[in-house]
């Protein structure tokens, strides 16, 4: 599937954020191995720990529709109404979360840089020396 799908789809549904404390809206979009892209975004809470990011949000839909395998996912974010210069790279606990379900030799993130585009990364990159399912003998 093209990048440029993927990043279409975070930018929509990152209009439906629910972020009244930070106005960052984050939005995400998820490959699963069966072809069908899975959308989440970020959701605050007032209890600040309660919140889950848009990557999670993603995962969860496509686990709690019956996907366990992924390809790749793009994010976009920024403050409310604009875009960001930068990219939105996936926080540390998102990056292990990604780890549970995915190849981190094969799984991309994709990453909208306003400046170049896109930046593609493999998730071996964004969290090397990882823990995974391995390291607990499954």
């Amino acid at each position: 599937m093209d990048a440029e799908v993927l990043i279409g789809e975070a930018r929509k549904v990152r209009q439906k954020a629910y972020a009244p404390y930070s106005g960052f809206l984050v939005g995400a979009a998820l490959l699963g191995a069966d072809g069908k892209i899975y959308t989440g975004c970020n959701v605050e809470n007032a209890s600040f720990g309660a919140g889950i990011c848009a990557e999670r949000s993603a995962f969860v839909r496509a686990v709690s529709e019956g996907e366990k395998e992924f390809l790749a996912i793009a994010i976009v974010g920024g403050k409310r109404k604009e875009r960001t210069s930068l990219p939105c790279p996936p926080c540390g606990i998102c990056r292990q979360f990604m780890r549970e379900f995915c190849d981190p030799e094969s799984f991309r993130i994709i990453l909208e840089n306003p400046k170049e585009g896109k930046d593609i990364f493999l998730l071996k990159e964004l969290l090397p020396m990882s823990f995974g399912p391995a390291q607990l003998g499954t």
